[in-house]
């Protein structure tokens, strides 16, 4: 089973993000009090690093991309939405792309309760694949290292 979870935490200072990651599982931490707007650039550069050091993959039309893919590399994009009135969330998945359009009046504690959500669903349509220490583990794979 794979299990995206964004959760707000105690940072160290200057800090607005920060990943781990397990066997089937990612968590990522947002700096508790802070909102959506400032913690976007963050989580972009946090998301960046994560692709680049992780092996998750995505299959599109039975095309396996990764952030090494030389047309499609994998990318995880979190942006103010323009959209009045905006959803807090709206999770967007393309070809070698995650578009998260985020509402600029979100709290935070909204933003992560609906993104968590939303990646649940997203991961729930068995897209996505980790290899974690020479093991596929996709979303039918037994158990998970961290809840």
């Amino acid at each position: 089973m794979l299990r995206v979870e964004y959760q707000a935490a105690d940072l160290e200072s200057g800090i607005l993000s920060d990943w781990h990651e397990d066997r089937g599982y990612v968590g990522v931490r947002v700096a508790r009090g802070t909102k959506p707007p400032e913690v976007i650039p963050s989580l972009n550069d946090t998301l960046r690093d994560f692709l680049s050091k992780a092996e998750w993959y995505q299959i599109w039309d039975g095309e396996i991309l990764s952030v090494h893919h030389p047309q499609s590399p994998l990318s995880v994009r979190f942006e103010l939405s323009r959209m009045e009135p905006s959803p807090i969330v709206h999770v967007r998945e393309y070809k070698g792309q995650i578009v998260v359009p985020v509402s600029p009046t979100a709290t935070l504690d909204q933003f992560l309760r609906i993104l968590n959500r939303s990646m649940e669903q997203m991961l729930a349509g068995g897209q996505f694949f980790q290899v974690w220490r020479g093991e596929i583990v996709t979303m039918d794979s037994p158990g998970l290292a961290a809840a």
